[in-house]
């Protein structure tokens, strides 16, 4: 199933906790200080590390659609 990833930028703080759990879909705007989306639609294989990704952000600014 496919699923597209909405981040919220003006709940991201910079924690980096994404880029921890889903590196290849996250990484950081060292200009803002805050996550960048690399792949708004990720693959299925990449489901369990967005999915994580989302749990582990304290701003609670990454969300998972099914697409």
């Amino acid at each position: 199933m496919s699923m597209n990833v909405i981040l919220d930028l003006e709940a991201c703080q910079g924690y980096t906790c994404c880029m921890m759990e889903a590196g290849s879909v996250f990484d950081l705007d060292e200009a803002t200080g805050k996550a960048i989306l690399l792949q708004p639609t990720p693959s299925a294989e990449l489901r369990v590390q967005v999915e994580s990704a989302a749990r582990a952000c304290p701003a609670r600014a990454i969300r998972i659609e099914n697409g």
